[in-house]
């Protein structure tokens, strides 16, 4: 192991910040230290672009470190989840609103991205740990269609998950949301309604332990997570289109028809998922050892910055629209 391997326990700070925000009465923590520090270290530290050497990629593809990093996380939500039912009964107003977003931002840009990572492994174990996290947060459908049908039917018009050109995120929202949940009960209609009956039933314990507060909370931080997700959907291919051919099947899926980010901070806080492109061309490679492509169109900073900017449209369509690869 190297010292460098560390970097991506950050992504588990992710946990603190509600704590922190808490701890100082200052609820509002978790939000500014995603959407705006780290935006602003990102164009501090800058990018990383140098591809592994072939040794180095297969230690990158089997270090422990890694795998347990993702293993860790797990009771970090599990506990996050819990201890917020039991306080948000003793929060008012604006306080009980704001933890619940710091909380659904750690579970949605920790959670859901460490819960999409292991949702792609062979393992039961880690396929099971993704089910867990995904129902922790209302979306336990998300690897059923996100596996069995963005993967295939990525940057085409019959994706739920991706946005099209000129399509503003609040009008992709209930597209994605409706349309990603009708495509997984088609895929896998048992499954759906196994994960959605363990979702109802967290939420029915979490309230007769601590409250109806703690249900709202539970499906408040939820919704929180869910948004969170689908704007990194949107950012992942927005504008980008994979050419029908004359057989009318699709032109196989490349580099190309997805927006990458190597912003070094952000993609440690994100378990490489800004490195989109090649998780596409290689699904089952683990986040550490996935490369930057060259063929990739390429974001203007890294997603904790594009979030903020996709939730307003017309400034989206200012800086993104000129740089959507057209014909």
């Amino acid at each position: 192991m190297r010292l460098s391997d560390t970097r991506f326990l950050l992504a588990l700070t992710a946990a603190a910040a509600p704590v922190a925000g808490h701890a100082y009465g200052q609820y509002w923590h978790g939000l500014l230290v995603f959407f705006v520090i780290v935006p602003i270290m990102d164009l501090f530290l800058g990018r990383s672009t140098a591809p592994a050497a072939a040794e180095e990629m297969r230690r990158l593809e089997t270090s422990v470190l890694f795998r347990a990093i993702l293993y860790a996380w797990v009771p970090l939500q599990l506990g996050l989840i819990l201890w917020g039912s039991a306080l948000i009964g003793k929060l008012e107003g604006a306080d009980a609103v704001l933890f619940t977003l710091s909380v659904g931002l750690a579970t949605g840009a920790t959670g859901i991205t460490i819960a999409h990572e292991l949702g792609h492994k062979r393992p039961a174990l880690e396929r099971f740990l993704s089910r867990l996290l995904l129902v922790t947060v209302s979306y336990g459908h998300f690897t059923v269609e996100h596996n069995r049908g963005h993967h295939v039917r990525v940057a085409t018009p019959e994706d739920p998950a991706s946005a099209r050109y000129g399509e503003g995120f609040w009008r992709f929202l209930p597209r994605t949301l409706a349309g990603s949940f009708m495509d997984s009960l088609k895929i896998d209609k048992e499954e759906v309604i196994r994960v959605w009956a363990a979702t109802f039933a967290v939420a029915a314990t979490l309230g007769l332990a601590f409250g109806p507060r703690a249900v709202a909370f539970f499906f408040g931080q939820s919704a929180m997570a869910v948004m969170l997700l689908e704007a990194v959907n949107y950012i992942e291919h927005y504008g980008l289109e994979r050419k029908k051919l004359a057989d009318g099947r699709y032109e196989r899926p490349a580099a190309r028809h997805a927006w990458d980010a190597y912003e070094r901070l952000s993609n440690c806080f994100l378990v490489h998922l800004q490195r989109h492109a090649d998780h596409h061309l290689n699904p089952m490679r683990p986040y550490a050892a996935l490369q930057p492509q060259a063929e990739s169109p390429k974001l203007p900073t890294g997603y904790a910055g594009m979030v903020p900017i996709a939730l307003l449209p017309p400034l989206w369509f200012a800086v993104m629209n000129p740089r959507v690869p057209r014909g």
